[in-house]
């Protein structure tokens, strides 16, 4: 099992470990990882998913995993998310709202005084 979120991709960071004498050794900055099952309503059943303690955050914020799974893209999810987004997709017969166009800043036309 690699120690990455699945929601958010984080994993561990590398740097050194800093004595008072100014002696450095590598060490490791490992995520805080949870085993967690959130209930999709679309699917009926259980969904377990290897998340870190801001990913949770972030899937009840999006208002659970079938609103995380149906708002994100397929190519930005794990092969184990891709499978049941897919079996949500085919099974409540939903697809994520289409992309926003990026608004137009129209900037304002100053008249220049003599």
């Amino acid at each position: 099992m690699t120690r990455r979120c699945e929601i958010t991709g984080k994993g561990p960071l590398v740097g050194n470990k800093v004595s008072h004498a100014n002696n450095k050794t590598k060490r490791r900055w490992l995520p805080n990882l949870q085993e967690v099952s959130f209930f999709s309503a679309g699917l009926k059943r259980n969904v377990t998913v290897t998340s870190s303690t801001h990913g949770i955050r972030t899937v009840e914020h999006k208002g659970g995993i079938d609103n995380f799974l149906l708002d994100t893209a397929p190519t930005k999810l794990p092969v184990h998310l891709r499978k049941i987004r897919k079996q949500l997709v085919s099974k409540t017969g939903e697809k994520a709202p289409a992309p926003k166009a990026p608004r137009r800043v129209v900037k304002a036309k100053v008249k220049k005084t003599a």
